[in-house]
Order: C-alpha cells, then structure tokens, then sequence
C-alpha cells in the first residue's frame, strides 16, 4: 500500500543506525525524507539519542529503531487504512 504523503525520518548526523534505517526504507520502497534533529532544538529535546524515528505526516504515530522491512511495510498499511 502506498500513503501520500512521504514518512520522515528522523536522524542526526554521524548517526550510523540512522544510516540504516535509510537504506531499509530505500530497499523497501518507501517515500520518506530526512529530518536531522541537529537542526532544531525543539526535536533534538524531544528526539535525542531516540533517533532514528520514523514518522508519519498523516497523523504522526512513530515507529522506533529497530525495525525491519516487515515492520516498515506494516507501519505504512496501518498508515494507509487510518486515512
């Protein structure tokens, strides 16, 4: 299933599971962009060394690392039949 909206994903910088949780999302297909939580001090408070996250800009549940594709697939259908 496909959502409309890319997902975010919340990163910082150096962040090598951040890295990961990329290239998972690149493999499975998923629209998503980048957010480093550096740039922002509000997110970095609320993100910290929680990050990688990846959010939905539909309605802003969040999935947080470790996750795999299966667990990107499930997260963007629940995503897909909240709409």
């Amino acid at each position: 299933m496909k959502i409309s909206e890319p997902l975010i994903l919340y990163t910082r910088a150096g962040c090598h599971l951040c890295d990961q949780a990329a290239a998972l999302l690149n493999r499975a297909g998923i629209s998503w962009q980048p957010v480093n939580i550096d740039d922002d001090p509000r997110l970095e408070k609320k993100y910290g060394m929680r990050v990688p996250v990846l959010r939905g800009s539909d309605n802003g549940r969040e999935l947080d690392y470790p996750f795999d594709e299966a667990a990107i697939r499930a997260f963007v259908s629940d995503q897909a039949a909240r709409r």
